[in-house]
C-alpha cells in the first residue's frame, strides 16, 4: 500500500513540474505557445506573397505595417517568372486595408525598384499619397523610372546616400505607330508624372523636367542619375537617412497625430464635460 502511495505521489509531483513548464500533462502543446507559432509561421508567408509585414512596438505603443516596393512593379501583362516583381493587384487592397484598420497606426514603405508600368506605379502613389495615416518612405539601392513618384507619394521620403535614382522620359514597348498623336500620348503621360512629383515634393517642374531631357549623362538613354544628397538638394527626396531615421520619423508622426486626435476630442468637450462628439 505504501508503493503505490509512493507510486501516486510521484506521478503528481511530474504532472505539477509538467504544468510549471508550461506543458499540458495530456501531451497536448500549449495553446499560447501554438497560437505564437502559427502568428510567426503566417507573418513568414506575408513576407514570402506579399513582401509585406505588420511590426509591433510596446515600447513606443505603435503598429506600423512594412510594404516593400522591389524589383520590377507589373502592369497588366505578367512578367517572367525570373523576374523579382511588385504585382500592383497584390499592393493595392493592402492599402485599402491600412488605411481603414485601427490596429496600424502608419505604413513604412521601402522601395528598391527598377521602374516598370507607368499607369500601374501611379495606381499606387496615388493611393499612398491619399492616405491619411502617416506614411514614409525610404529609397535603398534605387528609386528608378516610376519608382520616383513612388518615392515622393508618402508625407515624408528619405533616402539613403547611396542610393540612387533615374529619371528619364516615358518608353513605349511594343508596336509604336509614327504618327504625331504618338508624339501627344507620350508628352501626356510625362505631363501626368511630372505634376505627381511636384506636387508631392519641393522640386520645381522646370529642374525636374530638365533632368528629364537631359542628354549626354546616360550613355543608351535620354535622362539623369541624381544621388541621395543630390535627390535632397534638388528638393526631390525631404532628407538624406536610413531605416532608423524613418522609423524615427514615423513614429513622432504617429504621436503627433494622436495628440491631436486627442486634442480634436477635447476640444469637444463642454465646460462641463458634456462630449459633444457623440
Amino acid at each position: 500500500m505504501n508503493t503505490r502511495h509512493d507510486e501516486n505521489k510521484a506521478n503528481f509531483q511530474i504532472d505539477e513540474e509538467k504544468l510549471n513548464c508550461g506543458e499540458n500533462p495530456s501531451g497536448q502543446e500549449n495553446p499560447d505557445r501554438q497560437s505564437s507559432q502559427e502568428q510567426s509561421e503566417e507573418e513568414l508567408e506575408q513576407i514570402r506573397q506579399m513582401g509585406s509585414l505588420t511590426m509591433e512596438s510596446k515600447e513606443k505603443k505603435s503598429s506600423i505595417h512594412c510594404l516593400t516596393i522591389v524589383g520590377q512593379v507589373e502592369g497588366h501583362m505578367l512578367l517572367p517568372p525570373q523576374n523579382k516583381t511588385t504585382k500592383y493587384e497584390h499592393v493595392m487592397p493592402q492599402l485599402a486595408a491600412i488605411e481603414e484598420t485601427d490596429d496600424i497606426d502608419g505604413l513604412l514603405i521601402l522601395l528598391n525598384t527598377v521602374g516598370g508600368d507607368v499607369e500601374a506605379g501611379l495606381a499606387i502613389a496615388e493611393l499612398i499619397a491619399g492616405m491619411k495615416k502617416p506614411t514614409v518612405s525610404l529609397v535603398l539601392g534605387g528609386g528608378h523610372s516610376i519608382g520616383v513618384p513612388l518615392a515622393v507619394s508618402a508625407r515624408r521620403s528619405f533616402i539613403a546616400p547611396t542610393a540612387s535614382m533615374t529619371i528619364h522620359p516615358v518608353r513605349l514597348s511594343g508596336t509604336v505607330i509614327g504618327v504625331p498623336q504618338t508624339m501627344t500620348y507620350f508628352e501626356k503621360i510625362q505631363e501626368r508624372i511630372i505634376d505627381f512629383v511636384v506636387a508631392n515634393s519641393h522640386v520645381k517642374a522646370k529642374e525636374f523636367r530638365r533632368l528629364m531631357l537631359k542628354t549626354g549623362e546616360l550613355t543608351t538613354d535620354v535622362g539623369s542619375v541624381v544621388y541621395g544628397k543630390d535627390a535632397v538638394d534638388i528638393g526631390l527626396i525631404d532628407s538624406l537617412g536610413s531605416l532608423s531615421d524613418a522609423l524615427d520619423c514615423l513614429h513622432a508622426m504617429i504621436d503627433a497625430e494622436k495628440k491631436g486626435k486627442e486634442t480634436c476630442h477635447a476640444a469637444h468637450r463642454c465646460a462641463d464635460g458634456t462630449d459633444l462628439s457623440r
